[in-house]
């Protein structure tokens, strides 16, 4: 019996030597494999990790942006239907329409009649696997060409009259890709010849409807700032990092066939880089901008042929900032000028502020211009259209005719301008009875 207590008893302390042991060696082998993943670690080697059981993610909520509000007595409208930032705005020749292109893949075609209303409809035309950043209606206005972001490049859209307003189909080709840099605006000649487009570098291209270049034009200015097509369709000028501005004139035969471009006249008198310019409709006017603090109106109807120099007609003071925009009215009596998201208005016969609109848009204004009957200033800088009276239009008309109207002699021409007199002062107490 002893005998069999004593075996019981060692092989129970012999169990526990052999348990000790083997629990022993696994920490031991657990720390050494601690110590070599450390040691893998800090020597950047890969270690295969075990899989893990990933936390659950919550989807986060995107938010929309808040739309920037704004208000004033002389808003007219503000366009809403872009769901994205408004790039570029173009009147029709006729005047009914205003089209603007937005980076949501969208161009909108607003009536002009409608702008007065409590609601605004507009028609949507889509670009495809891309969008616009300029956008030009054609003189008859049965088309509309954009440039495109990514494409780089110009596409013709047409525009097919219905009951109840468009439809538009772009054409089976884009235009062919040319330009090198950033494009900073196109343009269609009013004769329909010619459509431009301008690009950062010093380079404009003149191109035929179909596509073909037939021109291109080095300004020779470090770099292009701002590029237009006159009103008359004849001239293409350009600013940028010298203090002038180049006019040249786009030639065609009696025939209708290219000629060449040929170098008009350049605007001469500002201090420092031109950050743009405007024509007034008849071409017969035009306005600058400058680094140097200063506005000019010019007089460009010259006999440029004959080595004649357009005239300096005023010079202004603005404090302005990169982005800048100007627009002259179509009379040339006004000009507007924008400044990062603020807008000032002047009268181009005394030089004085006539209004002034502060954070009009909650980003940059993009596009600035006035509409072909003096009747609006439009502004584009975020997902709205803003749409202003052009009180200040209103108020140098009634002057300009008042002065007209002393120096009359015959009554049809009294009579005439007694009306217009009339009808813009009844114009004029109507915007400011709103306002007021």
């Amino acid at each position: 019996m002893e005998a069999t207590v004593a075996v019981v008893a060692v092989s129970v302390l012999l169990g526990g030597l052999l348990l000790l042991l083997a629990l022993l060696g696994r920490r031991t082998r657990s720390e050494d494999e601690q110590d070599l993943s450390a040691e893998k670690a800090n020597g950047e080697a890969a270690q295969e990790k075990l899989p893990t059981k990933k936390p659950k993610l919550q989807k986060l909520r995107k938010e929309k942006t808040q739309q920037h509000n704004f208000t004033h007595p002389l808003l007219a409208a503000s366009l809403k239907a872009h769901s994205g930032n408004v790039t570029c705005l173009d009147f029709s020749s006729n005047g009914k329409y205003l089209a603007s292109c937005s980076d949501d893949r969208t161009v909108r075609i607003w009536s002009t009649k409608d702008f007065l209303d409590r609601e605004h409809r507009s028609m949507r035309a889509n670009v495809e696997l891309d969008h616009a950043t300029h956008v030009r209606f054609s003189p008859d206005c049965r088309a509309f060409i954009v440039f495109l972001a990514n494409g780089e490049t110009i596409r013709v859209f047409k525009m097919t009259k219905k009951e109840d307003g468009f439809t538009f189909s772009a054409t089976s080709e884009d235009f062919a890709k040319r330009h090198k840099a950033p494009i900073i605006n196109i343009g269609i000649a009013e004769t329909g010849k010619f459509i431009m487009t301008a690009s950062s570098d010093t380079t404009i291209l003149i191109w035929d409807l179909k596509g073909e270049v037939l021109a291109s034009i080095n300004t020779n200015q470090m770099n292009n700032a701002y590029a237009a097509v006159s009103p008359c369709g004849r001239f293409v000028a350009s600013c940028g990092f010298t203090p002038d501005v180049k006019v040249w004139e786009v030639c065609f035969g009696k025939q209708g066939e290219f000629r060449e471009v040929s170098r008009a006249f350049d605007l001469k008198g500002h201090s420092a880089g031109v950050y743009g310019f405007a024509f007034s409709n008849d071409s017969r006017r035009m306005a600058t901008v400058s680094k140097d603090g200063t506005w000019k109106l010019w007089d460009t109807d010259v006999e440029y042929k004959k080595q004649q120099d357009p005239y300096l007609l005023y010079t202004g003071k603005i404090s302005v900032s990169d982005p800048c925009r100007i627009a002259l009215s179509p009379d040339a009596r006004v000009l507007a000028i924008s400044s990062i998201s603020d807008i000032t208005v002047f009268s181009t016969l005394t030089g004085a502020v006539e209004e002034e609109f502060h954070s009009v848009h909650g980003d940059v204004i993009t596009d600035l211009l006035f509409d072909i009957n003096n009747r609006f200033l439009v502004s584009a800088g975020d997902r709205a259209v803003r749409v202003f009276h052009n009180t200040a239009g209103y108020r140098a008309a009634i002057a300009d005719m008042k002065d007209m109207l002393k120096k009359a002699t015959n009554k049809g021409t009294k009579d005439r301008l007694q009306k217009q007199i009339n009808d813009a002062q009844s114009a004029l107490d109507a915007v400011c009875k709103n306002r007021n």
